[in-house]
Formats: C-alpha cells, structure tokens, sequence
C-alpha cells in the first residue's frame, strides 16, 4: 500500500510516519501544495497513492481545499470513483462543520487527534486497504 501523510505538525507527521509504515510506504508532505504535487506525481509515474491522511489545519493551502483538488484531479483523469484514493482527514479541532465540509468534500473517513490507532486501523480494514 502507497501512503500520503499530509501534515504541517512536525510530530504528528513524525508519529503518523512510524505508525503507518508497518502498513506500507510512505511519503511525507507538509501542507496542501507539496501534497498535490506529490499526489500528481505519483499518478504520472503510475504509483498512486492508495489512501491519504490529509490535516485538515494547514499554511497555504488547507485540507479541504486540497481534497477538492485531489478530487478534480481524478475527475480530469477519468478515474472511477470506486478506484479513487481513500482520504482519511484529521483534525485537533472539534468542528462538527469541518468535518461535514469534509465529507460532502469527498473524504472516506475523518480522524480526530490525538490519532486512536486502532481506530484507524479499523477505519483502514473498513475501506479495504488491510487485512483482518
């Protein structure tokens, strides 16, 4: 499995790094720009991402913006939706309208933090990236 951790704190991303690599490689950004980049450029050298963990508080560019983004850009690709990349957000804040922004936005699944890592786990079993 190829995963996009997307994160401004340095040790959210650095814990999100260790957790997740045990489940497969991983790549690192630190806002919404450098995700798109790495996300268009994984598409480009056929190696897509299969599941981005996207913050949602970010500098420049956001989280949401950012899935709105990821989303265009596979609509422009003509990548079925069943096929698109699972986005799972995640949030210190407790803001019951970001979280509806995000999912009208697109995203499979939201993480609060601190991340609960069985949640996660379960939340990555439920859309299929690991087994049981």
């Amino acid at each position: 499995m190829r995963i996009l951790i997307v994160e401004d704190d340095h040790v959210s991303r650095k814990f999100l790094f260790k957790f997740l690599s045990s489940y497969g490689e991983c790549d690192v950004t630190v806002d919404g720009m450098e995700a798109l980049e790495a996300f268009m450029m994984a598409h480009d050298e056929g190696e897509q991402y299969d599941m981005i963990c996207l913050d949602i508080m970010m500098p420049r560019l956001d989280g949401i913006q950012t899935l709105k983004a990821i989303r265009d850009i596979e609509k422009q690709k003509g990548i079925d939706e069943t096929r698109r990349v699972k986005v799972v957000m995640t949030t210190a804040l407790n803001d019951t309208q970001k979280v509806y922004e995000s999912f009208e936005t697109g995203c499979e699944a939201y993480a609060s933090k601190p991340i609960d890592t069985s949640k996660l786990v379960d939340v990555m079993m439920r859309l299929g990236l690991v087994k049981q």
